[in-house]
């Protein structure tokens, strides 16, 4: 049973402790966080073991050309790249938005600048590559009032509220992805970019695009393709590119113009965006997220 809320709080009271814990450690400069992401990396991989079993299954179904030491590198690489993730995720909570500009650099913003002075919505689709917590409040920094993400709202009402506020601090607006179709009715023709995580699995096989991905038959979703073609947006895929530890690069590529036709029941943009994620986990195997149960859906059922 839930506990009461705290006024003002939509979470029940008891969570108000690990709340402040979480602010405190935030406070950190990057450099400690970074010392308490090793041993967050020796007791993922050692002690508690995280979803170890998932990590190896996917690596190997993945790279079956690779052998199982480098398989097992990979792992390693992964729970510390993760590890990584975890703590400058959490330093959202309190990073300045110079210190963001100062860690992570746009290569090529003109490819939303430009279409933001022709008055567009961008869509920017991205995956679980390298830190991708950073990207959205990146480009509230980049693009005042014009970062826009599509997420998917979590079942725990403190983590639910804690991680928006984490997003949005610097000045991002979160979207949930049940409401993206009506939203994009609403603000039709703003000149914005819409972040989507799209390399998740899908919840059903109902609505969803079939490809092989990393050498496996693979379930993408397909709203991009539609609202694409539905809106007439120019798409990019965003990657965010480690440069060295705690320092991040962002790179755009169009995938779609948006004055080409599209078909509306078509996935040239979503195939585009499969083949662009898997050039960059190839290149950088270890920067992936494995511990997602990627594969859980199967085209039989």
């Amino acid at each position: 049973m839930r506990g009461a809320l705290t006024p003002g709080r939509p979470y029940a009271w008891y969570y108000l402790p690990l709340n402040w814990l979480l602010l405190g450690l935030a406070h950190l400069p990057l450099p400690v966080l970074h010392r308490i992401a090793d041993v967050f990396y020796l007791l993922m991989r050692y002690v508690l073991r995280y979803r170890s079993r998932v990590v190896l299954e996917n690596l190997r179904r993945s790279f079956p050309e690779r052998t199982e030491a480098e398989i097992q590198q990979f792992s390693a690489d992964f729970y510390r790249h993760f590890a990584d993730v975890i703590v400058e995720i959490l330093k959202l909570a309190a990073i300045s938005p110079a210190e963001m500009a100062r860690r992570v650099q746009i290569k090529n913003a003109e490819l939303f600048t430009n279409q933001f002075a022709a008055g567009r919505t961008v869509l920017a689709l991205g995956s679980h590559i390298g830190n991708w917590e950073w990207i959205l409040p990146t480009g509230a920094v980049y693009f005042p009032g014009k970062a826009d993400g599509v997420y998917k709202p979590l079942r725990n009402a403190f983590f639910e509220d804690f991680m928006l506020r984490l997003r949005t601090r610097t000045g991002s607006h979160l979207i949930p992805m049940r409401d993206t179709l009506r939203d994009m009715l609403r603000r039709r023709g703003q000149p914005r970019s819409l972040s989507m995580l799209s390399d998740q699995s899908p919840a059903s096989p109902e609505h969803t695009y079939w490809t092989t991905f990393l050498h496996q038959e693979t379930a993408f979703y397909t709203g991009a393709d539609k609202l694409a073609a539905q809106f007439k947006c120019p798409v990019l895929y965003v990657n965010i590119v480690r440069l060295r530890r705690g320092y991040y690069e962002i790179v755009a590529e169009q995938l779609h113009d948006g004055d080409a036709p599209l078909d509306k029941d078509g996935h040239a943009i979503t195939e585009a965006f499969a083949r662009c994620v898997e050039r960059d986990i190839q290149a950088k195997p270890a920067d992936y997220l494995w511990s997602h149960r990627r594969w859980k859906l199967k085209r039989h059922a």
